[in-house]
């Protein structure tokens, strides 16, 4: 099948050319996102393959539909960038890659808290300036704090383990279903409200809903214990950004660690480093010495990016063979991923 692949960077290029050897589709490599400016270059193929920061909306959707496209490959779990019931009225198919590596994604998100918690970034700026002095770099033991962890799917179920077993942390969780294994090993699951109030710690791997969208946000933050730290690898939309401003401002917040933006479109992918970054509230947050950002790196592993490679290429295989979809998005669902 004829495969217009959006927004590429050499590492998709290079995992999606070596897996396609078992397959044979006609892939064409597209450095640019999708919108509704670039949708032409898509005409005359059968699938196109997106990630989390291009644009399929219900224009885009038609004007792919109108081109001859009647799949669209996404090549990450979350699918809340696409339409999906504008995609079902001009018969679309959606799939995505509902696992590639929960594991990728649970060890950075631990190694975003240690981070922050034991203050590494700081500790290794000091050390290239030939500063070895630790004042202001006392950290705390994970070992004993009680942790929140808000998703408990692959990646939140991982987490949740390794935080449980691994550092010996009091897990507190919350989901709309609570998982057995996780409750045999001493995992409590709690109500979100109750559990934002009682944490020390929140740790964030639940689908962006309308229901989950700023889950922190100011009455949250307030409602928390003094000192919270956040992790978020999931979705940035799940934090209002000004809000969490407000709250390191007020120092309620002591620790952040972000490897998502709400507004990360317009930033991340991309080397800005020339460039003037506009966005008033992320340059607020890069102020702030208790908070650490990374660019939506926590999947950024060659097992995660070849399990990516497989699975969507399997998935337009099947498409273009007229087979079942294990991997199509319900297009009842309005938006998410774990």
């Amino acid at each position: 099948m004829r495969v217009a692949v959006f927004n590429t960077k050499a590492y998709d290029r290079r995992c999606l050319t070596e897996a396609n050897a078992a397959f044979g589709h006609d892939l064409h490599f597209l450095e640019p996102r999708l919108d509704l400016t670039t949708v032409p270059l898509a005409r005359g193929c059968g699938a196109i393959c997106v990630f989390v920061n291009d644009r399929v909306d219900a224009e885009v959707l038609e004007a792919l539909a109108t081109g001859g496209t009647r799949l669209i490959a996404l090549r990450c779990a979350g699918f809340n960038n696409v339409d999906l019931a504008a995609a079902d009225r001009v018969g679309l198919a959606v799939v995505r890659v509902p696992a590639y590596s929960p594991h990728a994604v649970a060890e950075f998100a631990i190694g975003l808290l240690l981070a922050i918690d034991r203050k590494i970034p700081r500790a290794w700026a000091r050390v290239r300036e030939n500063n070895f002095a630790l004042d202001g770099l006392i950290g705390r033991n994970l070992h004993g704090r009680t942790v929140g962890v808000v998703g408990t799917g692959k990646i939140g179920a991982l987490v949740a383990r390794a935080l449980k077993l691994g550092f010996g942390c009091e897990v507190l969780a919350s989901d709309i279903v609570a998982d057995p294994a996780l409750e045999a090993i001493g995992v409590r699951y709690v109500d979100r409200r109750e559990l934002l109030a009682e944490v020390e710690i929140v740790t964030l791997h639940c689908p962006l809903t309308p229901e989950t969208r700023h889950l922190i946000d100011a009455a949250a933050i307030d409602r928390a214990r003094d000192g919270l730290v956040i992790v978020n690898t999931s979705r940035g939309a799940l934090i209002d950004t000004a809000a969490l401003i407000e709250g390191l401002k007020a120092r309620k917040i002591g620790a952040v660690a972000l490897d998502v933006y709400e507004q990360e479109a317009d930033l991340f992918f991309e080397d800005l480093s020339s460039e003037i970054v506009s966005d008033d509230l992320f340059q607020r947050l890069l102020t702030f010495p208790n908070v650490l950002v990374t660019g939506h790196q926590a999947f950024l592993t060659e097992e995660a990016l070849e399990a990516i490679a497989r699975t969507t290429l399997a998935s337009i295989a099947d498409a273009e063979a007229g087979r079942p979809l294990a991997n199509r998005v319900d297009t009842s669902l309005i938006a998410g991923s774990r």
